[in-house]
């Protein structure tokens, strides 16, 4: 008997244009792919290439291919932001018309004070900052004084940092717990991020102990759907923590792209159906952040390199989504998360290739094909695309 399974895979800050609505995020001109590639000069993606990554935009490197072999097109973002958690969430179903708050100029010193009431140490930052940047500015009198390092970024995020000679990993992951009791309310952030860091004044780096604590989502999503009909839904990266681990039967977390496709490749030779959701967060986290366009352009193509393996594993019966939340276009002045359109390829023994799937309204279109398919309760949002590609389909 044939399982369905699906398989999404999310590039984090893989965005492929701007969006009608950009000026409003101050991300005019934003566009990940296409800018990154001309900086490069061209991107080596073969694998990309064949299932018709450049018949969705014009990418240097990247040539529109005849034949595609997977459906294409993009993907516009409904909710209200443009950060991981948003993004996710539409993607499983679940719109934010309410955008998260963010803090330009550092949180409200009542609230600041009770959270160092709640740790009995008092803090440093409370600002908008790059973490890197925060770190070397900060470090030294963290080390000296022992207070964490607290700031945001133009997404809402409430960040804390210390070094693990400092505060050890476990009792940062405590300070965030504390911090996410307390920001509820119009205080609610997204995410609460721990950031432990390691080494001396002058080579501070930030350790892979990151930690993130989300709002739980406000409605069902694909993942509940899943989970509540009694199949597998395994999360691999930091799915775990964007979805608050709510709709999760198992969890693979890593901030290591090549970790997760390891994971990924573990997961694909067992027999299950289901959902197997997986985040890639280095393109974001490591290199757009960082504008670091030759370490971005390496992760696509080490991703695409892996790409054959994950496409050779695939079963009859499995649907694979690869995607992405936002953009964070490494090559604008920005250092944040970009409002763009994101990138859409479907594929499998299934599907029909060469679909030219347009622009989507949203990314819950995705969530309510792959709810479809697997047979579970339709998604709160989103239009269901499987007849267009599914073989055998006349189409709507």
């Amino acid at each position: 008997m044939k399982v369905p399974r699906v398989l999404i895979i999310v590039l984090d800050g893989v965005g492929c244009g701007e969006l009608p609505d950009a000026a409003r995020f101050n991300d005019c001109g934003s566009n990940t792919l296409k800018n990154l590639a001309q900086a490069m000069g061209g991107l080596n993606l073969p694998n990309l290439t064949r299932l018709g990554l450049g018949n969705i935009i014009e990418i240097p490197g990247v040539p529109a291919q005849r034949n595609p072999q997977a459906a294409f097109g993009m993907m516009a973002e409904k909710s209200a932001g443009k950060d991981s958690t948003t993004g996710h969430w539409e993607i499983a179903g679940v719109v934010t018309v309410e955008p998260f708050p963010v803090f330009p100029n550092g949180f409200p010193l009542e609230l600041i004070g009770e959270f160092e009431r709640r740790i009995n140490r008092r803090v440093l930052g409370n600002v908008a900052a790059s973490g890197t940047e925060i770190i070397n500015r900060l470090g030294v009198e963290h080390l000296r004084t022992g207070s964490p390092i607290v700031y945001t970024s133009a997404d809402s995020v409430f960040q804390i940092a210390a070094h693990v000679d400092v505060i050890p990993v476990e009792e940062l992951y405590r300070y965030a717990r504390i911090a996410r009791e307390l920001l509820t309310g119009s205080y609610r952030v997204a995410r609460v991020i721990a950031r432990p860091f390691a080494g001396r004044p002058g080579g501070f780096y930030r350790t892979s102990q990151r930690r993130d604590f989300s709002c739980p989502p406000p409605q069902p999503t694909l993942l509940d759907k899943v989970k509540v009909a009694g199949k597998e839904v395994v999360a691999i990266g930091k799915i775990d923590e964007l979805f608050a681990g709510q709709g999760i039967t198992r969890r693979y977390h890593s901030v290591n792209n090549l970790e997760c496709i390891k994971y990924t490749l573990q997961v694909m030779g067992e027999s299950f159906g289901g959902l197997v959701f997986v985040n890639l967060v280095q393109f974001d986290m490591d290199w757009g952040h960082r504008n670091d366009t030759g370490g971005f352009a390496h992760g696509l193509e080490e991703f695409d390199h892996m790409l054959k393996e994950i496409i050779s594993q695939l079963k009859e019966e499995d649907l694979l989504f690869i995607t992405a939340d936002h953009g964070c276009d490494p090559t604008t002045s920005s250092t944040d998360h970009s409002r763009e359109y994101v990138p859409l390829l479907v594929y499998g023994s299934m599907v029909k290739s060469g679909v030219n799937l347009g622009i989507r309204d949203t990314f819950a279109d995705l969530g309510q094909t792959a709810a479809e398919y697997l047979g579970v309760e339709p998604l709160a949002a989103g239009v269901s695309f499987l007849r267009e590609i599914r073989k055998g389909e006349t189409g709507n």
